[in-house]
């Protein structure tokens, strides 16, 4: 969509769909170099903090979920400025499976902190505080391409990047 959005620009449509993509790459890059966080294996990444392997956890699946909202964010978008190709009911079914996947990434996130001992109500909310990420990045897509129409093939690409990153 980020090509067909572009074809204005004629033999250089290509333009907008790698600047996007690379800087979508190189943001989750930046971000998984100076937020500290952990994986589910123990291996942490991003710079020495002090902050505890359960704040750690939820930041590595926090890290995830931005790329994931700005994807929903820039289908709407596109959607709804009747831009693209991009169908209402392919809006909800990424909408839908967004929402879906993020149940068991909770759980990812719930189930061993509780098992480590955290409580049940503290696990239950770190799981879902993990995945509250995605709406408001989505809503901060949505926010940036309806105030720079021009942007939105760069956004569309942007967030492709950061999905490969991750």
């Amino acid at each position: 969509p980020a090509m067909e959005q572009s074809e204005g620009m004629g033999s250089l449509s290509f333009i907008p769909a790698v600047v996007g993509f690379w800087g979508g790459v190189l943001f989750l890059l930046f971000l998984d170099k100076v937020i500290p966080h952990e994986h589910m294996d123990g291996e942490e990444e991003g710079p020495q903090s002090d902050l505890s392997h359960t704040i750690k956890l939820v930041l590595a699946v926090v890290l995830h979920n931005i790329p994931e909202g700005m994807a929903v964010g820039a289908v709407c978008m596109s959607w709804y400025l009747g831009i693209s190709d991009i169908t209402l009911p392919a809006v909800m079914a990424l909408s839908i499976g967004m929402a879906i996947q993020n149940v068991p990434e909770g759980a990812i996130i719930s189930l061993p902190l509780q098992a480590a001992g955290v409580g049940k109500g503290k696990s239950f909310l770190y799981g879902v505080l993990s995945g509250a990420v995605e709406p408001v990045s989505a809503l901060l897509t949505i926010v940036a391409s309806a105030l720079i129409l021009p942007v939105l093939p760069y956004l569309l690409s942007f967030a492709a990047g950061a999905m490969l990153y991750v």
